[in-house]
C-alpha cells in the first residue's frame, strides 16, 4: 500500500460500525479518519474536510447512503471523492441496484477491521 497520510470519512448510523472502521483505518492504513452518524453530518462533514474517500453505509434512517452520495455528487469540491459504500445486504438484487449509483465498490458488513485499510486501498487502486 502506497504510504502517506490520506483523510477518510466514514458516514454510519452505528457508532460501533464508525469506531472500529475509524479505529482500523488509521491503525493499519495510516489514515486520517473523521466520522459522521448521519447522512446531513456527513455531507457537511465532507465539504470541510475534503476526503480523499468516502465510506458510506447504504441503509441510515432519515437520510439513505444513496441520497447521501447524490447530495455529494451536486457539490463541486466533492464530484470525484469516491465513495465506497457499506452494507449488510450483498445479495445479487442489492448489489445490482447499487451498482448503478455511482460508488467505487461495496465493502460487505461485517468487515474484517485488520483488512478494511487493505481493502479500501485496493478499490481504489492506492495499492498500485
Amino acid at each position: 500500500m502506497r504510504t502517506g497520510i490520506r483523510r477518510v470519512l466514514v458516514i454510519d448510523d452505528d457508532p460501533s460500525i464508525r469506531e472500529v472502521a475509524a479505529l482500523a483505518l488509521a491503525a493499519f492504513g495510516g489514515h486520517e479518519v473523521t466520522t459522521a452518524g448521519d447522512g446531513a453530518e456527513g455531507v457537511e462533514l465532507a465539504r470541510r474536510v475534503l476526503p480523499d474517500a468516502i465510506l458510506l453505509d447504504v441503509m441510515m434512517p432519515t437520510v439513505d447512503g444513496p441520497t447521501v452520495l447524490a447530495r455529494i455528487r451536486g457539490v463541486d469540491a466533492l464530484r470525484d471523492v469516491p465513495v465506497v459504500f457499506l452494507t449488510a445486504k450483498v445479495g445479487a438484487p442489492d448489489m445490482s441496484r447499487l451498482d448503478g449509483l455511482g460508488a467505487v465498490a461495496v465493502i460487505p458488513k461485517p468487515f474484517d477491521p485488520v483488512t478494511l485499510a487493505q481493502q479500501l486501498a485496493h478499490v481504489l487502486g492506492w495499492d498500485a
